[in-house]
């Protein structure tokens, strides 16, 4: 994990690099609703979750190849990818899983409430 972005303090002060990578490449495919959580805190094995909503399964592929293309020029490993679906792709990055879900299963699954404990962080695109 990098250090975090110092262009970065005046909104959040611990937001890694990486973690703003992700958001931008999400807004750059025009996801919905992207949300930031900060897990370190409330569970021992997850950093961070990024979560965004596609409005249909070619939306969540691009947001799929976006974040790819983004963070692999950023040198950044990919562990695993499960998906590609209809409903929801998670990008595991090791410290950093990106959730992309479709509004219904956003709203079924409901990651935000699930870890209604951990900080939503605000990250604002580039």
């Amino acid at each position: 994990m990098t250090e975090p972005n110092a262009a970065d303090a005046t909104q959040h002060p611990a937001v890694p690099d990486e973690v703003q990578l992700i958001v931008d490449a999400l807004d750059d495919k025009r996801a919905k609703d992207i949300a930031v959580l900060r897990l370190e805190e409330v569970s021992e094995t997850l950093d961070w979750f990024v979560v965004a909503t596609g409005e249909s399964s070619l939306q969540l592929q691009a947001l799929e190849d976006g974040v790819r293309e983004r963070l692999k020029a950023a040198r950044v490993p990919i562990r695993a990818v499960e998906g590609p679906s209809s409903r929801w792709i998670l990008m595991d990055y090791g410290p950093f899983v990106v959730h992309l879900m479709s509004p219904e299963a956003r709203e079924f699954y409901d990651l935000e409430g699930l870890w209604a404990d951990a900080p939503r962080v605000p990250v604002t695109p580039r």
